[in-house]
Formats: structure tokens, C-alpha cells, sequence
């Protein structure tokens, strides 16, 4: 069974009371992407006390030199950005080894004007197959993501399901593997059900928001039941996290969002 998590912007409180808050809800984990800036021993103090693990965190690099050339401004579709995605990589894995998370969410920068796709999609594939040794070593999961175009992330270079897990493929690492998100894949593609039972061994990572608004389950067109239903039945033991807004107090969309796993 799928860990269901929560994005701590659910919780009002301060980084570190998000954890208290996420546990008087029955959740096991909570996403901390942008870990840049905290206290991560005082993270992992809070993990330890309420029992609440990180579920991913973002690839980033304190030298804000290094990331910019990471950011999606710019990002691994350009060869100049190896050596700094390299080096954020082996940051992050420091961070994630502290706070005890075994997922490090990965992201290709948006698409250049003037440079092929082919050699774009080269590139993205050489920063990976070089990080995939130090996640391997690390025991930790790179996880690439596509994201929507039309609404959220205008340019950027992945969006598509069958692009993402070819890259997955071409790279033929254990620990590198794609972030399925629904909300984003429903504005790109739809097909959401058959595309996670399809490449459900691609699939490392799940966020999940309701299209439109990106909001919690049951906010928009997506039947939730139904997608929970097919994460659990093709056996996916990793996070499902709500990377997602609330429309309504957390007390009161909590209890109908762990309705959603209920079976019928």
C-alpha cells in the first residue's frame, strides 16, 4: 500500500511544527522540497519525535551561482549545467541523507529556442547518467518531472508521460526513475489510469491535485476513488503526495481525502 502524504503548506505553522500538524491528521509524511535554509538537524529532531518522514526533496544548491544554472530558467537541456547539477546532487544527497528521505526530485529547465529537442533530450540524459552513480552509492532516488505547459509551467522542456519514461529507460539506472504527477499530466494528456498502469516500474514518485485549480481531490474533474484504486491495485508502495492547495479548512478536507481510499 501507497504512503499518502501531505504538502505542508496545508499547516500553518512554522517549518517545523508541520510535522506535529501533519501527524494529529494520520499522515505519515509530509513533501519539504525546499530545504535550502532550514535547520535540517532540527528537521530531523521533528522526524524522530512525531514520527512523520519527508517524502522528497528538491535538487537545489546553496552557491546561487550553481542554481541558476539549475533553475528552470535555464536547467540540464544545457550541456553548461552539468557540472553544477552534479554538484547540487551530491548537496542534496547530504541534505536527504540528514532528514532520512530517499527521493530527490529532479526537473529539466525549460525548452531552448534555436537548440534541437534531440540535443536538448541528449543532454538532459548525460546529467543524469552522470548523477545516477552518486544516487545509486547514496541509496536514493532521482525522480524526473514533467510538468504542464498550458498552465503552470509555460516552456518548459518535459511534459509527456512517454517522453519522461523514455528518458528513465535510455539512463538504465534503479534510482532514477519519473515523478507522476496527475495534475500536470491530466492538462497535458489525461489517459491518467492507463499511463500509471502502464509504467507503473518507471514510477518512483506520485503528486496529485485536482485539475482545474490544483486543489485538493474532489475540487475539479478527476475521480480520485478511481485513481487511488489503480495506484493500490498495480501494487505502487511508494509516497502519493497532495501537492496541492485547500479550498476549505484542513480539519474539514483531511477526513474526505482519507475517504478517497476507501473501497466501495
Amino acid at each position: 500500500m501507497f504512503t499518502l502524504t501531505v504538502s505542508p503548506s496545508w499547516f500553518k505553522s512554522d517549518p517545523y511544527g508541520k510535522f506535529e500538524d501533519a501527524a494529529k491528521r494520520g499522515f505519515k509524511a509530509i513533501e519539504v522540497l525546499n530545504w535550502t535554509g532550514l535547520d535540517l538537524n532540527r528537521i530531523r529532531s521533528e522526524i524522530e519525535r512525531t514520527h512523520v518522514e519527508i517524502s522528497a526533496i528538491l535538487f537545489r544548491s546553496t552557491d546561487p551561482k550553481k542554481q541558476e544554472l539549475i533553475a528552470n530558467t535555464h536547467g540540464i537541456v544545457h550541456a553548461d549545467a552539468l557540472d553544477a547539477f552534479l554538484d547540487a546532487i551530491r548537496e542534496t544527497i547530504v541534505a536527504a541523507k540528514i532528514v532520512g528521505t530517499k527521493n530527490i526530485v529532479v526537473t529539466t529547465g525549460n525548452e531552448v529556442a534555436g537548440m534541437s529537442r534531440k540535443e536538448q533530450h541528449t543532454n538532459v540524459i548525460t546529467a543524469l547518467r552522470a548523477a545516477a552513480p552518486l544516487a545509486e552509492e547514496a541509496g536514493i532516488n532521482l525522480v524526473l518531472e514533467p510538468l504542464n505547459i498550458l498552465v503552470n509551467h509555460m516552456g518548459y522542456f518535459l511534459t509527456t508521460t512517454a517522453e519522461a519514461v523514455g528518458m528513465i529507460k535510455e539512463v538504465g539506472s534503479p534510482n532514477v526513475l519519473v515523478l507522476y504527477d496527475v495534475y500536470h499530466q491530466q492538462i497535458t494528456e489525461g489517459n491518467i489510469i492507463n499511463n500509471i498502469r502502464n509504467n507503473i516500474h518507471y514510477i518512483g514518485h506520485i503528486h496529485i491535485g485536482d485539475v482545474p485549480g490544483r486543489n485538493q481531490p474532489g475540487t475539479g474533474e478527476i475521480n480520485y476513488r478511481n485513481v487511488f484504486k489503480a495506484i493500490r491495485d498495480v501494487g505502487y508502495e511508494g509516497y502519493v503526495v497532495f501537492e496541492c492547495g485547500l479550498t476549505e479548512d484542513v480539519d474539514i478536507a483531511c477526513p474526505k481525502m482519507w475517504a478517497l481510499l476507501e473501497e466501495e
